[in-house]
């Protein structure tokens, strides 16, 4: 499979609530041939009129070569590598095995470059021979390039051939390269794979055979993906606060949930990945296992499928305990349109004008299943620095069940102050600013201690 890897992981496996951490997007992927071996034959026309195109036809034959190699095992070592092999075939009045199928590229080359020109053009027997060396038995997939004018001189109907090659599964590719009687197009699309458009390149000078010979073998080759669309979702717990450039291709913020990652290529003449990073941050309310996906929608020019899994990340918001419930409503429904209505509310607890004050604090570091027992010492403090007291509260936390220890906080300890006790001004003006420290004390209910007895 020509894409080889498709990761999102995840810089951190938990994080407290409103955290960060980076998504890593890998992408892999290689040429089709590394995956799927290939036998692939050349069938040079090393006839009498191809005399003056026979330099050029060595040096693209070459760049062909050259390719191949690199894209079987990425790097260009004088082996073709990966399970596949090259083999050469000339002809003229006859054609001739010039080698069998190898992976030897200086034995490939040399074999191109002892070819000399002459004589009249057999196609028959040229695709007779290339066929002939194919193994029925392999299961690697067989290519046949040809290079020719199509101007048949000699032996037989070259399509008999042909046709029975492509019906063992042998795909056909022809260059058509003018000799000195032009080229017979009819015939090479007769004999080429179908659609003829697609497996039929025609060169029209020496120079453009070099370039069309490079291009059927990165085609031939098959990369692992082209125009690559990657657009990433992740889901409403979390938005997305920086992108770092990915080291292939382009990423694009669409919005603070979406990034789209567009690569031209990957993989196309060896193994590589493409890697992109970007920064997410936990926004939700809600705590626990949470994934990061919402949805990756992948598309290439290949069809190529991948899958991302389903990355999750522990979020803890920490245990919050409220003391203190809120004061009761009392329902009060009015009907109809009348201006003045009365209604008994029922019983309220009279509190004298003042403030409530509400504390929050944290206790940092609570081991699971243990209480903890909470003081709170509120002081009011006057101009000259004396304290008064305003009260004391008691509260018993209850045990938490994470798996490790934990911040646990404690919302809303309520104190009623009223005007009358205001130690900084006026006692009968409302508003003055008044000044208050607070104290806290926490400690374990459920400690482990037990007195030592002579047992011990």
């Amino acid at each position: 499979m020509p894409i080889t890897r498709s990761t999102k992981e995840l810089s951190a496996t938990a994080i407290s609530c409103g955290g960060s951490f980076d998504v890593i997007l890998t992408l892999g992927a290689e040429p089709d041939i590394t995956s799927d071996p290939t036998d692939i034959v050349l069938i040079l026309d090393r006839s009498g009129s191809m005399e003056q195109s026979l330099p050029a036809l060595k040096n693209a034959a070459d760049v062909f070569i050259d390719i191949i190699d690199e894209s079987t095992d990425g790097v260009q070592d004088g082996t073709i590598g990966g399970g596949s092999r090259i083999g050469v075939v000339s002809f003229s009045d006859t054609a001739t095995q010039d080698t069998q199928l190898i992976t030897s590229v200086a034995a490939l080359k040399a074999a191109v470059d002892a070819l000399d020109a002459g004589g009249s053009t057999n196609h028959e027997d040229a695709f007779t021979k290339a066929l002939d060396l194919f193994d029925p038995q392999s299961a690697n997939a067989k290519v046949m390039v040809m290079v020719t004018d199509g101007v048949t001189t000699a032996g037989g109907d070259a399509n008999t051939i042909a046709t029975a090659a492509k019906a063992a599964g042998v795909t056909i590719y022809i260059i058509g390269l003018s000799g000195n009687g032009g080229i017979d197009e009819t015939a090479l699309r007769q004999w080429s794979s179908q659609p003829s458009a697609q497996f039929v390149s025609i060169a029209p000078s020496d120079t453009e055979l070099e370039a069309i010979f490079g291009d059927l073998a990165r085609t031939i080759t098959s990369p692992g993906a082209t125009n690559i669309v990657l657009n990433d979702f992740i889901s409403d717990d979390f938005r997305i606060l920086s992108v770092t450039a990915p080291s292939k291709g382009t990423a694009t913020l669409v919005n603070e949930r979406q990034i789209r990652w567009t690569i031209p290529e990957l993989g196309a003449t060896q193994a590589e990945e493409a890697v992109l990073r970007f920064t997410v941050e936990h926004v939700g309310v809600v705590e626990g296992l949470l994934s990061v996906n919402e949805s990756v929608d992948y598309d290439d020019a290949q069809g190529n499928t991948v899958d991302f899994g389903d990355p999750q990340i522990q979020v803890t918001c920490g245990t919050v305990v409220i003391p203190e419930p809120c004061p009761v409503p009392v329902d009060v429904t009015i009907e109809g349109c009348e201006d003045e209505i009365e209604i008994d509310a029922g019983e309220v607890l009279l509190e004298s004008l003042g403030r409530i004050v509400k504390l929050d604090v944290t206790i940092p570091n609570v081991c699971p299943g243990r209480r903890v027992a909470l003081a709170v010492i509120l002081t009011e403090v006057d101009d000259m620095g004396n304290e008064s007291r305003r009260g004391m509260k008691t509260l018993v936390i209850p045990a938490h069940d994470a798996p490790s220890c934990r911040d646990v906080t404690v919302r809303c300890i309520r104190f009623v102050l009223p005007e009358e006790l205001d130690v900084a001004g006026d006692p009968v003006r409302l508003c003055d600013e008044r000044q208050f420290r607070v104290r806290f004390i926490a400690n374990y209910i459920d400690a482990g201690f037990t007195c030592c007895t002579l047992d011990d």
